[in-house]
């Protein structure tokens, strides 16, 4: 099992860190302005930047007393690696499941609707 794409996933579980996640697209981010944004504390958001880092989904560079923060890469490619494994089956169960539908409107076609016309 690749743990760092379930460290990821877990990670991203959680409303107030998505929402943390969502914002960095955007680039770099300050704690001040991520707690701005997302509305919570800057303590808050600390903590929820440190599980970020931990699942390698944000990196952190200093400048003077600020610490910004970014996306990091590898936490999201280790989640997609994760993903991928159950993608074949996926798709196989998905196919499987729209042949059934298929079969299943064949063999029981569904009477038309709404007004009929009369014969006269």
């Amino acid at each position: 099992m690749d743990t760092n794409g379930v460290r990821a996933i877990t990670a991203l579980s959680d409303p107030t860190r998505r929402a943390i996640f969502e914002l960095l697209p955007q680039g770099p981010r300050s704690v001040a302005d991520l707690a701005a944004a997302a509305q919570v504390t800057s303590s808050a958001v600390s903590q929820h930047l440190r599980i970020l880092r931990e699942a390698h989904l944000v990196t952190m560079r200093r400048d003077g007393n600020r610490h910004y923060y970014s996306l990091d890469p590898r936490g999201l490619s280790d989640a997609r690696d994760y993903l991928e494994q159950f993608w074949p089956s996926a798709l196989a169960a998905h196919a499987a499941a729209l042949r059934a539908a298929a079969a299943e409107v064949d063999q029981h076609p569904t009477p038309p609707t709404g007004p009929q016309p009369t014969l006269r």
